[in-house]
Order: structure tokens, then sequence, then C-alpha cells
């Protein structure tokens, strides 16, 4: 069985289709070449608008629970009072029917299939934990929560389920909760520890540095459209994740659940996490600009808020009523600079609209250029030349 669940030229048509309007939405594109376009990559599947996909899942979601019911009446009937098979009927049902409206109806992404994945991740998840509560020592199970060995029985196969899921169906949602239970299962390990606490802020920011790594790795495959949508959403957690590891309201209150403290304490190396919380933001905010990257800029606006209100809470100067009145002026003239300072571009950005932007080339020239036949060179035979006189040699040095 192969790995992918969707044809890989179904991502490619979408991403097409994406890129031809904002080509033509930027008059880089005539309104024939759009056309063209639109109609070589024309959609070989099936998705509707929003309203219709959100449709969709609550009738998939409504059909799933029906057929639950049925077989939970044949169980009671039948005198099967083990439930776990109830979900692994379901469970199984839900991955079945997603392959069948998949290859079948050709279904991509359209909210049917979506809803049949996480229904029987949901599910397989509840058997998962069932599973190790019974493993579990029945004196335990009250100290069996998060930085117990046994909660390990639970997360490692639920990531290894998660990182299958990812793999095949390329799912956002199945991509982020794979990378968070990485984390969680980093965690776990690092709190069997004695200095498990104290490193672990530093091993989460590493962890995320690694997974940016590869991230940019594997954006250099050819099946890069295929997982297009999962490395943008593991780029923007990674980012996240390497920020508020190093935060300093994140570190302490963390710290405080972690220690079961009513009142959050001051934390070890604290002049450390508030350089962090100071500089991380800036440098994001930096990278975006120089790259230019809106994702690395729109994160690191985001970080730099969340710094201004860390400081607030723990070194509050003005009422809070001031304060929000002053931050919002502040940003509103911020806001307006920008706008102007942006407008026409400057370092890679524009405050512009893509169709105000104006037309720097055509496409089509360029692709001309690129695949045009260069001529070769003629061989060489009798070669004219060598007077020196403006009479074209008339003095005999031919």
């Amino acid at each position: 069985m192969k790995m992918k669940a969707y044809p890989s030229a179904w991502a490619l048509q979408e991403a097409m289709q994406t890129a031809a309007t904002r080509w033509f939405r930027r008059h880089l594109l005539t309104a024939t070449q759009h056309q063209a376009l639109q109609a070589a990559y024309k959609p070989d599947f099936y998705r509707p608008g929003l309203f219709s996909r959100v449709g969709l899942v609550l009738f998939t979601c409504v059909g799933v629970a029906g057929a639950a019911a049925l077989l939970a009446l044949f169980g009671a009937a039948a005198r099967i009072e083990d439930f776990r098979l109830l979900g692994w009927a379901v469970a199984l049902g839900c991955l079945g029917a997603q392959e069948l409206l998949i290859r079948n109806t050709r279904h991509y992404r359209s909210g049917a299939d979506s809803a049949l994945l996480y229904i029987s991740l949901g599910v397989l998840a509840l058997l998962l934990a069932d599973w190790a509560e019974s493993l579990t020592p029945p004196g335990s199970r009250y100290s069996a929560g998060f930085g117990s060995p046994y909660q390990t029985l639970v997360l490692l196969p639920l990531w290894g389920l998660l990182l299958l899921a990812t793999l095949r169906y390329a799912d956002r949602l199945a991509a982020a909760a794979t990378y968070l239970v990485l984390l969680a299962l980093l965690a776990n390990w690092l709190l069997l520890f004695p200095m498990g606490r104290l490193l672990l802020p530093f091993a989460l920011m590493l962890a995320a540095t690694g997974v940016h790594w590869l991230v940019g790795r594997l954006r250099q495959r050819p099946d890069y459209p295929y997982y297009r949508s999962c490395l943008l959403v593991l780029e923007v957690l990674t980012l996240a994740t390497f920020y508020l590891a190093g935060n300093y309201y994140i570190v302490r209150e963390g710290n405080a659940e972690i220690s079961g403290l009513y009142l959050s304490e001051q934390i070890p190396l604290a002049p450390l996490f508030y350089l962090f919380t100071a500089v991380i933001p800036l440098a994001y905010i930096a990278v975006g600009l120089r790259k230019p990257s809106r994702l690395w800029l729109l994160t690191g606006l985001a970080a730099a808020a969340f710094s201004l209100f860390t400081l607030r809470y723990y070194r509050s100067v003005l009422p809070p009523e001031i304060a929000a009145v002053l931050g919002g002026i502040f940003l509103l003239l911020l806001a307006v600079w920008a706008v102007r300072y942006l407008r026409p571009a400057r370092h890679g950005l524009t405050s512009l609209a893509d169709a105000d932007l104006p037309t720097s080339f055509n496409l089509e020239s360029l692709v001309v250029a690129q695949t045009a036949t260069v001529p070769t060179a003629p061989t060489h035979g009798f070669e004219f030349g060598g007077g020196h006189s403006g009479g074209g040699g008339a003095d005999g040095a031919y």
C-alpha cells in the first residue's frame, strides 16, 4: 500500500490554481494566460465551499454517531458488554470509509474525509489511554499523570499513530498534534529526573530548533507540495515553541504548575529568561524584514506583544486603563507610520494590496526567455576583417 492517500497531482493542481490567481491579481498574467493555466491545472477532485464543508462535517459526525448507536444496540442484544470492541469497530470503520471516500468519490479535504480521520484518531487515542490505564498498577494510577513513566505508554504509541496519519493524509491538525505530542514526550521524559525541570525550557528550545531545521530540509523534497500545509503549520509551531519556552511568564508559571504551587515563585536563571523574552521577538522581526518573510514578521510582532504583557504582569508601572489607552495610541501611530513608509515597497515589504502593486515584468516574457532555444554558433570558415583604414582595407592590408 502506498504511503500517500491522495494523489500527488491534486496538491499540484491546488498550488497552481492558487498561484495563477495570485499572479493574475498582480498583473503578471493576462486574462488569456490565466484562463489557460486554470484549464491546464483544472482540479480533478471534489472540494465544496466553506459552508458546504462545515455541513459535511456535521453530517458525517451525525452519521457516525448513529452508526455507533446502532452497533451498541446490536452489541447489547448479543450481550457483548466490552465497549472496546465498539471503539475498534468505529475507528476502523471510519478509516475504511475515509479510504473509500477518497478513492471512489475523489474527496480532497472536503470536510467529510477530515471528519472521519479526526473521529478515528480520537477513538484510537481513547483506546490507547484505556489500555495504558489497564497496565498501570492500581496504587499508582493517581500518580500516573504528567511526569510519570506510565504516561509514556499513552504518548509514545499516540505519537506513532499521529505520525502515520500525517504522512498518509498530510492533515494540518494531525501534523500539529504530532509535534505537540513529541514535545509532551520530551517533557515527560525530562521530568523523571531531578534536573529535568531546570533543563526543560532549554530542551524545548533545542527541540524546536531541530524540527525547524528538519522542516527546511523537507521543503527540498520533490513531494513538498503534498505536505506544504503541514510544513507551514510546523514552522509556525516551532517559532512559537522557541519563544514560549524562553518566555519568563511561561517558565515561571509553568514551573509553579508542575510543582503544585498556588503562587509562583522566582525561578533560577531569571535574568536569562528576561533576556530571551526581550531579544527573541526582536530577532524574529529582524529576520522577517531581512528575508523578507511575513510569517517571521507576524510571529515576531505577536511575540513582542506577549513580551510587553509579561513585563507588565510582573513590573506594573501605570494603571491598566491608562496603559491600555497609551498602548493603543502608540500602536495606532505605529501602524499609520508603517503604512505610509511602506508605500511604495521598501526592504522587500509593501503596504499595497496585490492588485495595486506595480507590474515589474510580464511572466510570459520570463517563461519565454527561460525556455527559448539558443542558436548554435556558426562553424569557422572564411572570415572577413583585418583592414586598417576607413576604406575597408583599401591600402592592401587584408
